[in-house]
């Protein structure tokens, strides 16, 4: 026993004598550390070394949100931002961004420390991150926060379009805060129903409600300044698998006839043909593309991949004669600005949207949709509980927590040439 109890002492105080040489090793070494790291946070060219902490500590509140547009929250929250940017306003407002070097990471410039103030001002960046000449991790955090704010691709890069949005003077914005909430009112008074999908035009997204609660949320193509997407309410009521397209006649007159023009093979090679009012096939070669006269005849694309509406097409009573599809295009949907179409709407992962849809009508599951996709064949499926669907045009609202949604006023329906961003610049 005494024996045990001998070693265990000589074996505590070996540990002891470790542990103390481990704590000089470990002391000198971070000494060195330190020593390292105070040189390297002095140098001159250090770059984007001012930010030794998490910079997510500088921004506040999350953009993302499961709120719908068209609910009495963010009428109240638009009222609450209404309130704050009266007292900014009152203030003197933010000051302009004059840069002459592209901003981003890493980037020490005076026009930075403007930048920083102008983020502070309206919430994006925390009053503790300081003002200084340094575009580090704090204000690459919070333009990032300001670009999601915006619609536009939260790279953290000042490019044309975040410097235009960072621009507008605050009264502007305090101006389309109070013209949307009007819009927002009248929607919250609406009743919607349990379930309904809305399409906000200049924000180029679709929100699938159910509950009060976003539940899908699609980015989208929608219609060019001189083909504007309309405002309607409606129910969808068909989903087409496998559509045909038939091009409208403002198509017809503005693209093909002119492609045609060009290259006499467009209509085949697209898989386009062409009708009659009897219905009867009509060969290109017949027509004269020279004159008009073509605008008399359907033009129809079969179904199939390059089908100008892909796999989809949803259908809804209006009197534009438009709807909402897919496309074979999927790129366009990563573009900064998505207006584009002739007037309908095209949809991101819109087969997910198909899903939810068809929800209620019996047979239709996701493995089934899929498999008729892959057939190829004109597959319409009437909606056993239409859909109610609007298409609206807000530009400006809340989820709460001081964040505040702007888009540009693409077609021009504020009253403000300077929220036009996208059609002056």
């Amino acid at each position: 026993m005494k024996k045990f109890g001998s070693s265990a002492l000589d074996r505590r105080a070996f540990l002891r004598g470790v542990a103390t040489a481990g704590f000089a090793a470990a002391t000198t070494s971070a000494f060195a550390q330190q020593t390292d790291i105070g040189e390297i946070l002095a140098a001159p060219r250090r770059g984007n070394w001012d930010d030794q902490f998490d910079a997510r500590s500088a921004s506040k509140g999350k953009v993302a949100s499961f709120q719908p547009i068209a609910s009495p929250e963010t009428a109240s929250f638009i009222e609450n931002a209404i309130n704050t940017y009266s007292q900014i306003v009152s203030n003197g407002g933010w000051p302009c961004v004059d840069a002459t070097v592209k901003l981003q990471l890493g980037v020490v410039d005076p026009s930075v420390a403007a930048m920083r103030k102008r983020l502070m001002v309206a919430g994006d960046l925390s009053e503790s991150a300081g003002i200084s000449n340094s575009f580090d991790t704090y204000v690459d955090a919070a333009v990032k926060r300001f670009q999601a704010r915006h619609g536009l691709p939260a790279d953290g890069v000042m490019g044309q379009y975040s410097l235009a949005a960072m621009n507008v003077p605050a009264d502007i914005r305090l101006g389309q805060l109070q013209t949307n909430l009007e819009r927002v009112r009248t929607l919250a008074t609406t009743d919607q129903g349990p379930r309904y999908v809305m399409v906000n035009i200049p924000a180029a997204q679709l929100e699938a409600v159910e509950g009060g609660r976003v539940v899908q949320r699609h980015t989208a193509i929608v219609g060019k300044i001189d083909r504007q997407t309309p405002l309607l309410d409606s129910k969808i009521h068909e989903v087409i698998l496998n559509p045909y397209w038939t091009a409208p006649k403002s198509i017809i007159e503005k693209d093909i006839i002119p492609l045609m023009r060009k290259d006499p093979t467009y209509l085949t090679r697209n898989k386009i043909r062409l009708f009659d009012q009897q219905g009867q096939e009509v060969p290109p070669e017949q027509v004269d593309w020279n004159t008009d006269e073509a605008v008399k005849l359907m033009f129809r694309q079969d179904p199939g991949k390059i089908n100008a509406m892909s796999s989809t097409k949803i259908n809804f009573p209006n009197p534009y004669a438009v709807y909402m599809h897919d496309t074979p295009q999927q790129g366009v949907f990563n573009k900064l600005m998505r207006f584009e179409s002739s007037g309908c709407v095209r949809v991101q992962n819109v087969r997910d949207l198909n899903v939810w849809l068809l929800r209620d009508t019996p047979g239709w599951d996701r493995q089934t949709m899929e498999a008729t996709i892959k057939t190829g064949v004109n597959t319409p499926i009437n909606v056993s509980n239409p859909v109610p669907l609007h298409f609206v045009y807000v530009t400006a609202w809340s989820t709460g927590d001081g964040v505040v949604h702007l888009r540009d006023d693409i077609y021009e329906r504020d009253g403000q040439a300077a929220l036009s961003i996208g059609t002056n610049t």
